[in-house]
């Protein structure tokens, strides 16, 4: 793995009991999918990873540029013998402190590489069985599109779809309606139009999700943000779950709810023409 700019063993140890992250969450993260030797979407990933940094206020050593990111991202896989289709995991957090002190505002970068099954790519031939966690909300502020290292709120959605037989479940914000999944942005269809909620309903700033809108939008077939409730998306024709590394998933069911698989065929080769 990566530790600032140098290649270290997996086994280093990054991070001490008086570190930020570890004790308040300050950081962020990216999961970025690498097929072939490409990072696939890499401006998209670079620009929410810029943008983020700017929002928590980090202050980016010399080294840390786009070109040092791929460049570190592509040698790291070949490192580790993945660069055929890998997960990457750039973490990139605070460094000793209290909540009001830090000792050095510089932050901790760490790059971690790792293989992906070969059928993670594909579009899962059986429809995700999901829930709702309805014991914590996201907010709807300045923090909430970030992929940040604060992760709780989806920690625990993660834990109640494990404990429930779930393959995963979507999160409400503090409006009572419908965000985002522990993994995913979520999209709807309803009458042959595709839905998905905007970003000032609280979910991550996905980089598949900015993809489908500005893709589908170049084929006349846009995507409208729309705000949504649990009651509507139980009325919907499809539902749909998406992120950078597994490009689509396809819902088959959720509470008293079947859905079809017609969009998610059409939206996965979308995805697929990128990884070639």
């Amino acid at each position: 793995m990566y530790v600032n700019d140098q290649l270290q063993p997996s086994a280093t140890l990054v991070a001490g009991a008086r570190n930020r992250g570890l004790r308040y969450g300050d950081g962020l993260f990216e999961t970025i999918l690498v097929r072939n030797g490409k990072i696939v979407f890499e401006s998209l990933h670079y620009d929410r990873l810029f943008h983020g940094l700017a929002v928590l206020q980090f202050p980016l050593p010399p080294y840390f540029t786009r070109d040092w990111l791929t460049a570190s991202i592509l040698t790291l896989c070949n490192k580790n013998k993945v660069a055929a289709a890998a997960r990457v995991r750039l973490n990139v957090f605070r460094g000793n402190g209290t909540l009001f002190e830090t000792e050095a505002e510089t932050p901790m970068v760490v790059m971690e590489a790792d293989a992906l099954a070969p059928d993670y790519l594909q579009l899962n031939a059986r429809g995700w069985t999901i829930g709702v966690y309805t014991e914590a909300r996201k907010s709807c502020d300045l923090l909430a599109n970030l992929k940040s290292n604060n992760y709780l709120p989806y920690v625990m959605a993660a834990r109640y779809a494990r404990q429930n037989g779930f393959h995963d479940c979507l999160l409400l914000n503090t409006h009572n309606r419908l965000c985002d999944s522990t993994i995913a942005n979520l999209f709807w269809v309803k009458d042959q139009h595709v839905f998905t909620p905007p970003l000032t309903e609280g979910c991550v700033a996905g980089v598949m999700r900015r993809f489908l809108v500005q893709q589908l939008q170049g084929e006349n077939f846009p995507v409208t943000e729309k705000p949504v409730t649990t009651e509507e998306l139980l009325q919907a024709d499809e539902l749909l779950l998406t992120n950078s590394l597994f490009g689509i998933r396809w819902v088959g069911s959720m509470k008293t709810a079947a859905y079809a698989n017609n969009t998610s065929i059409a939206l996965h080769q979308l995805f697929s023409r990128q990884l070639t």
